[in-house]
């Protein structure tokens, strides 16, 4: 007898082996034995995202792969299954925020300034482009600042020097700054991330919320592990508040830059906003 998971399983190994042919959602369904409807409904409680979702997930992988060996955009389109550069195109800006060529470039003509900074929390890496603050992170190893940077804009222009935004992101992790400052943020992001990422900026200081509660914020109430994806995507730590997310069961959880550190900065929130009280 097949379990639910049983029936994801098969699903999602078909669409791995097949996505070259971009199969309908009714060939999918027939192949585990269910009828589309329920099986659309079955996969997207599961994993969060429809069929055709994840099938463009894991057809844009695929390109990235491709265009990072310099394929051309008509030789991707081809061999991802997809229906001409255009249909690329549209895969690559509903999902990454960004067109092909722009993956491909890597962050080519693209300048980032970087800094680091000492925070009650540990040293932090800053960088921004003249758009804004494009990263934020907390870092034990000062010497891979450009590798990290790398990693994100990999053909960017880095020069390590330090500016008015990085001063203030600094500020605010300063319980005793008078200064507030409005910062602004260039985030790289799916129209999901960024939906999240926002959700995250409403959180109030010193409060809780699950990765249901966010769900139900951005209007998915299932997509609860969809969200848990996006929040350790997170590029921009402290500011973008990501610490203020934990399990249901009420557990803080882990997190990217350490769970120790996650329960420092919440503590401190929490502290901050009994004192403000009791004043």
């Amino acid at each position: 007898m097949h379990t639910d998971y049983d029936r994801i399983e098969k699903a999602i190994r078909f669409l791995r082996e097949n996505f070259k042919s971009q199969p309908r959602l009714d060939e999918v369904a027939a192949h585990v034995g269910l009828s589309s409807y329920h099986f659309q409904k079955m996969f997207t409680k599961w994993a969060g995202v429809s069929p055709k979702k994840f099938l463009q997930f894991i057809s844009l992988e695929y390109a990235k792969q491709l265009l990072k060996k310099d394929r051309t955009l008509f030789d991707v389109s081809d061999q991802a299954g997809l229906s001409g550069t255009g249909r690329l195109h549209d895969l690559f800006v509903n999902i990454e925020a960004m067109t092909p060529g722009e993956y491909k470039n890597g962050g080519n003509g693209l300048t980032i300034h970087y800094s680091l900074g000492e925070t009650p929390y540990g040293n932090v890496l800053i960088a921004s482009t003249v758009k804004g603050v494009c990263h934020v992170s907390f870092i034990n190893d000062r010497e891979r600042s450009e590798a990290i940077l790398s990693e994100q804009f990999p053909k960017a222009k880095l020069v390590q020097s330090g500016n008015e935004m990085h001063k203030n992101v600094l500020g605010l992790f300063h319980e005793n700054s008078q200064e507030k400052h409005s910062i602004q943020l260039y985030l790289r992001g799916t129209p999901f991330q960024l939906k999240v990422w926002k959700a995250l900026l409403e959180i109030p200081a010193g409060e809780a919320k699950t990765y249901g509660n966010l769900a139900e914020n951005i209007g998915k109430p299932k997509a609860y592990r969809a969200v848990g994806s996006a929040v350790g995507k997170n590029p921009i730590a402290f500011i973008i508040p990501c610490h203020r997310v934990i399990a249901s069961t009420g557990v803080i959880g882990n997190y990217r830059w350490g769970s120790d550190r996650k329960i420092a900065m919440f503590g401190r929130e929490v502290a901050q906003n009994k004192k403000t009280r009791l004043l």
